[in-house]
């Protein structure tokens, strides 16, 4: 394999964090849980996908978000954008800024979701057929493009930088995270809010997954369905969030006394180049992408403690990114799948997982794969399960593969 150009290192100061998940409201409420199994959210039956071999999936409870955005924003947005500006407002104060009297110009936002807006398309294509034409809401077009959610957080924060929407399937919070960090690097700006926001409870995208084959369909037990690298994992479950963080460049926060959680030092991307739907099953990909984060990062592969995993809980993802951290990393790092506490959030997922692996390495604690029952004798790393596991760590990884063969890879550290 062909070494990667380096760059001389540069680290990106996270400053806040806001997470949105069926785990939990807020940051520390989603990280009290992932730690805790015992508090593992309800994974229930939804009546819009009654009758498909899946229909059931995590959702986002205890949250009027009507009330917090206002009716009129509440409008403009669909609920993927609706989740994505309360994590944002909430990263922001993490972080101790004010948009009132920040360099707006110098504020960026970049935001990944895989599929924008799709329940709204689907309930204006029910219109469509049912009602008429003249009948299909004049919104559809800015409610469900994918940069609804980069669109909406700018707009909430007053941020006149750079607004960009990322798109790369289950990897686009992991590369919106990892495209923050090059335009800090560059300059380009001081302070960029980036993760991912998604929110699919669309009865045609379900379907389809089920048909793919790609979903748990355990209908008599959904809370056990997603169980990754466990030997009875039979597909993943869907769910909702965002995950946001707020990203400085070191001086910048330096300047203003910000109190920094992690840094963000490697990242890098690769392309399978192989299928729009399955993995390399070699694993190349994925392998390239770690091999030029760490490089990026300038951090020798023995000094990575901690993996949070793409972890989906299907046969070939577990299998495949498991071998690819033996070869890469070996057997030291203590590696967590964190989605069977948030399901797998599609584009949201690097962001949420990026922020949980912030928290990790802050508290020193790895968060334990939940409904990890029965081990796979051939996932070749250390999987923590059952209970949190406290552990000394400088350094962690966050790794993501997407549908179409989009890999992405970030490095952390204290």
């Amino acid at each position: 394999m062909t070494a990667p150009y380096r760059l001389p290192p540069f680290a990106a100061a996270v400053t806040g964090i806001g997470l949105v998940t069926s785990a939990g409201v807020g940051a520390e409420a989603t990280w009290r849980a992932v730690n805790d199994p015992a508090t593992a959210p309800c994974v229930p039956h939804r009546p819009e996908l009654a009758g498909l071999p899946c229909d059931f999936m995590y959702s986002v409870t205890g949250l009027d978000t009507r009330a917090v955005l206002g009716v009129a924003a509440h409008r403009l947005m669909d609920r993927f954008s609706h989740l994505a500006v309360i994590a944002a407002r909430e990263a922001v104060a993490d972080a101790g800024l004010d948009p009132a009297v920040w360099d707006s110009g110098r504020v960026a936002v970049v935001i990944g979701s895989a599929h924008g807006g799709l329940p709204f398309y689907d309930e204006q294509h029910t219109v469509l057929t049912e009602r008429g034409a003249r009948r299909v809401s004049p919104k559809l077009a800015p409610l469900t493009v994918v940069n609804g959610a980069a669109s909406s957080v700018a707009t909430d924060l007053g941020a006149h930088g750079p607004s960009q929407a990322v798109s790369t399937a289950c990897s686009s919070g992991t590369v919106a995270i990892g495209t923050a960090h090059q335009m800090l690097r560059t300059g380009a700006c001081d302070i960029v809010v980036a993760g991912g926001a998604e929110s699919v409870c669309s009865r045609l995208l379900i379907a389809s997954a089920c048909s793919l084959k790609a979903v748990s369909t355990r209908l008599d037990d959904p809370q056990a369905a997603c169980r990754p690298f466990d030997t009875h994992r039979d597909g993943f479950v869907v769910g909702e969030g965002a995950g946001l963080l707020v990203l400085e460049r070191p001086e910048h926060a330096r300047a203003r006394g910000a109190t920094v959680r992690a840094h963000v030092t490697g990242y890098g991307a690769s392309s399978d180049a192989y299928s729009a739907v399955a993995p390399d099953p070699d694993g190349l990909g994925i392998e390239r992408a770690l091999r030029t984060a760490l490089a990026d990062a300038g951090t020798d592969p023995a000094a990575i403690g901690h993996v949070n995993a793409h972890g989906t809980s299907t046969v070939s993802n577990d299998l495949i990114e498991t071998a690819m951290l033996r070869r890469v990393l070996g057997e030291h790092p203590l590696v967590t799948s964190t989605k069977a506490m948030t399901g797998h959030t599609l584009g949201a997922a690097g962001g949420i997982e990026t922020a949980l692996t912030v928290l990790a390495l802050q508290h020193q604690l790895v968060p334990p794969t939940v409904n990890l029952d029965a081990p796979d004798p051939d996932i070749p790393v250390e999987v923590v399960s059952k209970e949190a596991r406290p552990a000394a760590f400088e350094a962690a990884v966050k790794t993501s593969l997407g549908f179409g063969g989009h890999n992405a890879a970030l490095v952390l550290t204290r």
